[in-house]
């Protein structure tokens, strides 16, 4: 078996902190963003945009971008509600939760755009 790596992401270091599902890979393209979205649908998630300045990100509390798109299924028209809130605030990280109806929490939740890091 091979040794565990330790991912040296601290606090003192902005540039290392990682937030959410997929924080430890490659930032998403357009058509893996597209496919996660797709994901989210076809589990019947509720999906919703959050957003908040990079000093804030590790707060639990993140600004919601109106409200959560309840019962939404087109693809495109929640990517352009997180484009929009990009767009509003191109300084914020912004996230894509689903929202799980039956489990009453969160699906799944990623960072999507990532706001500069002030250090």
């Amino acid at each position: 078996m091979s040794d565990m790596q330790d991912y040296s992401s601290r606090l003192s270091d902005p540039n290392s902190r990682k937030f959410e599902t997929f924080s430890y890979l490659p930032a998403l393209d357009a058509e893996a963003m597209r496919a996660q979205v797709e994901y989210i649908v076809s589990k019947g998630w509720n999906p919703a945009v959050e957003h908040t300045e990079p000093e804030n990100a590790t707060d639990s509390y993140w600004y919601m971008w109106k409200l959560p798109m309840f019962g939404e299924t087109d693809v495109d028209r929640i990517l352009s509600e997180a484009e929009a809130c990009h767009k509003a605030n191109p300084n914020n990280h912004v996230r894509l939760v689903g929202y799980d109806n039956f489990a009453q929490s969160q699906g799944t939740a990623m960072v999507i755009y990532r706001g500069p890091i002030k250090v």
